[in-house]
């Protein structure tokens, strides 16, 4: 099976598409700032989901979907900043921590199944 036919790397796909969706709105003077960090802490996500597949062990394997993990929490964080200064409002903020939600599941399911290998 390839990594792209994975659950968890489509909804990490998904929540990069909306991360990038929401942060279209956001003030010009956060393009480089807080607009910036959370496109990258996104793109984190599915970015190391693939690159622990292209590992030869799980021990690696497993390493990168922790740093995927971290993201998701940086991620998590950012949103609520964003919150805070009204860059969204809570529909959005709620919209987007449940696909963080769901990315968490999945990423700790997989991280469960390449730790019993």
């Amino acid at each position: 099976m390839e990594y792209t036919d994975l659950d968890v790397w489509i909804a990490s796909r998904k929540l990069v598409n909306s991360t990038y969706d929401l942060t279209k709105s956001f003030p010009a003077e956060e393009k480089y700032g807080l607009a910036n960090q959370m496109r990258r802490s996104s793109i984190s996500v599915p970015s190391n989901i693939a690159e622990g597949c292209g590992r030869r062990t799980p021990a690696d394997t497993i390493q990168f979907l922790h740093i995927a993990r971290g993201s998701l929490y940086e991620l998590e964080t950012q949103l609520y900043l964003a919150f805070d200064q009204k860059y969204l409002n809570e529909s959005g903020l709620k919209f987007l921590l449940s696909e963080i939600k769901t990315c968490k599941k999945l990423l700790n399911g997989f991280i469960n199944y390449y730790s019993k290998l």
